[in-house]
């Protein structure tokens, strides 16, 4: 029988590590996604979309769909998903990875003020000029709400849900941006400070050489800790040798 590998997340590195699977002889691949981009893009074999209601749910369907591996390829700051696919990799005996793009590193120039969470990037803010880009998705600008001597230029690739802070500007776009594209933004809009989480990779990395360029502070969310005893590997390619498979 041919094995079946779940890939959770619609991360660039999910989308590689479909491509790089289903080149794998007699490898059956399903992509799941949470479903919260309305457009996302093309993926390589099958393509769930939606939920599963918890690490039991999810143990269910890795049962229910004969499952032999379980990749979290998930974006790094989507805590409670990958608690969920520990849990169900632990009740069903599944073996699971977790991949996990390196984290940006400071590099000489830089202002970096790194903080554990939004509610505290948000208390960061008392320390520096009061216009602030804000580039930590969509779903977590009510950390920020409560500030109304702020002013917000957040960037997003699809409109923000409220609550929200009262002076807003919200720019859809999506990337990858240049250093120049980024540098022209930050000074066209008079930028104070950048506010981003640690997503790491270089598609979005720009942003921090144009404020490291133009000397402007940037704080930093950390991404939260992997659950006790889970470990991730950076790329594609621990993926595949983690799971004892490769390309034909």
């Amino acid at each position: 029988m041919s094995p079946h590998v779940l890939i959770l997340g619609g991360t660039a590195e999910a989308r590689r590590l479909a491509t790089e699977l289903s080149g794998c002889p007699g490898v059956r691949v399903t992509t799941s996604l949470a479903g919260r981009v309305a457009r996302p893009g093309s993926l390589v074999g099958e393509v769930r979309i939606g939920g599963f209601g918890g690490a039991a749910g999810l143990a269910g369907w890795l049962r229910e769909h004969r499952v032999d591996a379980l990749v979290d390829a998930t974006h790094p700051f989507a805590e409670t998903i990958t608690a969920n696919a520990a849990g169900a990799a632990r009740a069903t005996g599944i073996p699971s990875v977790v991949l996990r793009r390196p984290g940006w590193r400071p590099r000489p120039g830089d202002d970096w003020h790194p903080v554990p969470s939004l509610p505290a990037a948000a208390a960061a803010l008392s320390r520096f000029g009061p216009r602030v880009l804000l580039t930590t998705g969509r779903l977590g600008l009510s950390a920020f709400a409560h500030l109304s001597d702020r002013h917000f230029v957040v960037r997003s690739v699809e409109p923000p849900e409220p609550p929200m802070p009262r002076h807003t500007e919200v720019l859809l776009a999506r990337g990858p941006f240049t250093v120049a594209d980024e540098t022209a933004l930050l000074q066209g809009k008079l930028i104070d400070v950048l506010v981003t989480k640690d997503s790491g990779g270089a598609a979005t990395a720009a942003k921090l050489t144009a404020a490291r360029e133009l000397a402007l502070p940037v704080v930093v969310v950390r991404r939260p800790p992997l659950p006790d005893g889970v470990t991730a590997v950076p790329d594609v390619a621990g993926v595949l040798e983690r799971l004892g498979l490769g390309p034909a």
